[in-house]
């Protein structure tokens, strides 16, 4: 049964408030098409906004900071969310999104061609799902909808690392 973008919005919302926009990271998660996509887009300009009022030397342990509040308050935020919606992973759910782009960035200088690389990695790996992403996902609850994400922005992580590492991106 294919479900409406009102029924997946009135089921996610269903849990409790701060679940709900935790979750959806402000209610992201219910635009349409592809709420994952528009998580990490706005994880994208939310980086590329606040990246560009923080002195270098300060991005990393900020962007770290970013994503460890992501994933600490994501998990249980997507528990919630996931059993008002009996659904695994409601598509709503994009806090996991947000972490894992933001992971993505870590150390990489703040530059267009890096975050839109970045974006892009990030996508394809939360999408493609290698090993062992895909198998973080059968962890319990928030955990799993959380987790193969963060895997997804490690791999990407370490592409973009290389690609800056080996001049076939530059800035």
């Amino acid at each position: 049964m294919m479900m409406t973008t009102e029924s997946v919005t009135t089921q996610s919302s269903s849990a409790p408030r701060w679940a709900f926009l935790i979750a959806t990271f402000f209610g992201v998660g219910t635009l349409r098409p592809g709420p994952g996509t528009w998580g990490s887009a706005a994880a994208t300009l939310i980086w590329l906004g606040v990246a560009r009022l923080l002195p270098a030397a300060s991005q990393a342990a900020i962007l770290a900071l970013l994503a460890v509040a992501a994933i600490a308050a994501g998990i249980p935020a997507a528990t919630q969310a996931a059993r008002a919606s009996g659904s695994r992973d409601p598509q709503p759910v994009v806090i996991d999104e947000v972490a894992g782009q933001w992971i993505t960035f870590l150390f990489v200088p703040v530059a267009w061609k890096t975050l839109l690389a970045g974006f892009i990695l990030f996508r394809g790996f939360d999408i493609v799902k290698p090993p062992p992403v895909r198998q973080l996902e059968r962890l319990p609850e928030g955990t799993g909808i959380v987790m193969d994400d963060v895997a997804a922005g490690l791999y990407a992580l370490a592409v973009i690392h290389l690609l800056l590492r080996y001049r076939l991106l530059s800035i």
